[in-house]
Formats: structure tokens, sequence, C-alpha cells
């Protein structure tokens, strides 16, 4: 299994434990290159419009934000979905 799948199974059961920097991982192996000026967001690029969104930001004790690993687990999951058909 690799970093990122094992990360990704950390992220569903606990989005409250993961590591800002091991979200980033993810993001960037999904997403790509994150696009960011001057501020502590970190935004990526998505095929489509809309929500949702991928906007991460370090929260305390450098852990990301569980909102917003449940909204990357969102995101891959609807490019999963388009890339299954």
């Amino acid at each position: 299994m690799s970093t990122i799948d094992k990360t990704l199974l950390e992220m569903d059961k606990a989005p409250q434990n993961v590591r800002f920097s091991s979200l980033a991982n993810v993001c960037k192996h999904y997403f790509g290159t994150a696009r960011q000026k001057g501020t502590s967001h970190h935004v990526y690029k998505t095929p489509w419009t809309g929500d949702p969104r991928v906007n991460i930001q370090r929260g305390k004790n450098g852990k990301a934000k569980a909102y917003q690993v449940k909204q990357v687990l969102v995101a891959i999951r609807k490019i999963k979905e388009q890339e299954n058909g």
C-alpha cells in the first residue's frame, strides 16, 4: 500500500489527527502544485468549477483542519467518480 493510500485511510478514520504536511502531499498527488500568493492558504486547481473546493490551511500543532480534510476527501471521491465514468 502506498503512502498516499495510507494517508487517505488515516484521513477517513480520524480527520482531526491528520498532519498538514500529509494532507498537502495528498493534495499535490491528486490536484498538482498549490496556487499560493503570499497567504497561508494552499489552493489547488480542480477540473470543475465550484464546490468542492480544495483550499487548505495549517491548523494548530502542525495539524490540518478537520473540516478541510473532509472537503479534500469529497473532492478526491469526485475525481475518482469522474475517472470511472
